[in-house]
């Protein structure tokens, strides 16, 4: 068994979930894309995962407890569980955006304090 997954990510697809393609143990992952004009068709919230959003492309608008907020490309924002939301794309321009799903107060170590340093190389170092 490898310690990795590999997958591609067809991004003309309206939505491709990581989850079950990588095996993920502690995060999912989507990869969406509105066509112009278009919305997530309901709002939600979460029992105990928080999302963390990031705009690849394109314009649109964010639901949030009521409030609508505009998006652009490279805008990241992060959603309380208990938080209402909702995602569109403006009339004029498709929105292409990653998010990523896990659970809240979940993380102990992150970067370089999660990290161990290996004595191994790849060719390139």
């Amino acid at each position: 068994m490898s310690n990795y997954s590999l997958t591609n990510i067809d991004f003309s697809s309206a939505r491709t979930e990581l989850h079950d393609a990588l095996a993920l143990t502690g995060a999912e992952i989507s990869c969406n894309q509105l066509p112009a004009g278009t919305s997530v068709p309901f709002v939600h919230a979460h029992k105990q995962n928080e999302e963390i959003y990031l705009v690849l492309d394109g314009e649109g608008k964010l639901y949030l407890d009521g409030e609508e907020r505009p998006l652009k490309t490279g805008d990241c924002f992060r959603v309380d569980p208990a938080a209402e939301r909702c995602i569109s794309a403006a009339a004029n321009s498709p929105l292409r955006f990653l998010c990523v799903q896990v659970k809240a107060g979940s993380l102990d170590g992150f970067t370089m304090n999660d990290a161990t340093l290996s004595d191994n190389k790849p060719s390139w170092l």
